[in-house]
């Protein structure tokens, strides 16, 4: 079960505080889906998500979620991983077995570290340990909905969109699209932020702090493995360059480094 804290008085502010995504005008609001078999708990993000302008739907366990998600279109899930039954890392791994892209923030256990680290393999594209505050859940979703939507939205305008094609790696920046020797590869949205980042500076080192602000959007803790545990999933799902070498090195202390020289 989730357990929260009480918000900010109004007009105050947090560090991780981002401004709702823009849409068009008469777009509807953004779909939530709270996944807990708290009760309680689900009442109270209704409640706090509703007023943020948000649409939310509510489900108790694995099955309900089933069940919305055969007539429902959400734009995020977010899945607590303490739960009777089918668990939210069970959840999470079925869903990406599906090849459900649909964004994860995922609920853990405060001090759970391992549990975070799996949820994060999983597919989950963030974690908020608990207590947590429900202002610091609405800034991390929409960080991860203002990513989602810039690509659609440029996809949607007919704009025209740079790609970085780099040996066999190439990533389609208005369609989210990571390809690997012509096939495409399933990448959370934050792993393909900072696959984006590490590519178009390869062969320099980037830093973790720049990694956690430009796709994460919060400031790095350095008691946060997030970004770590990403690159490993990126490492993992493209493998090593032709030759063997590592595609992807970390700098002891610092952050990461691609291997090459990026061309857009």
């Amino acid at each position: 079960m989730a357990t929260l804290t009480a918000p900010p008085p109004p007009g105050s502010s947090t560090d991780t505080e981002v401004p709702a995504p823009k849409r068009p005008v008469g777009s509807r609001p953004d779909k939530i889906l709270i996944v807990d078999d708290d009760a309680r708990i689900r009442d109270l993000l209704r409640r706090y998500l509703t007023q943020e302008g948000l649409e939310v739907i509510l489900a108790e366990d694995g099955k309900a979620l089933n069940r919305i998600l055969l007539r429902e279109t959400v734009d995020l899930i977010v899945l607590d991983l303490m739960m009777p039954g089918e668990d939210g890392l069970s959840i999470c791994r079925r869903l990406r077995a599906q090849d459900n892209t649909m964004p994860v923030v995922m609920l853990t256990a405060k001090g759970d570290e391992v549990d975070r680290i799996v949820g994060l393999e999983m597919g989950a594209d963030d974690y908020l340990p608990k207590p947590f505050n429900p202002r610091e859940l609405v800034a991390r979703m929409r960080a991860i909905l203002r990513r989602t939507r810039k690509g659609a939205q440029l996809v949607m305008d007919e704009v025209p969109v740079e790609s970085i094609k780099l040996a066999d790696v190439e990533v389609d920046l208005g369609g989210r699209v990571v390809r690997k020797n012509g096939e495409s590869l399933f990448v959370t949205t934050a792993e393909f932020e900072i696959l984006v980042c590490l590519l178009r500076s390869a062969g320099k080192v980037v830093t973790r702090e720049e990694l956690s602000e430009t796709a994460l959007g919060r400031r790095f803790n350095p008691l946060d493995r997030s970004i770590d545990v990403h690159v490993s999933n990126i490492r993992r799902k493209l493998g090593n360059l032709e030759d063997g070498a590592e595609r992807i090195k970390s700098i002891r202390g610092v952050g990461y480094l691609y291997a090459h020289t990026a061309t857009l």
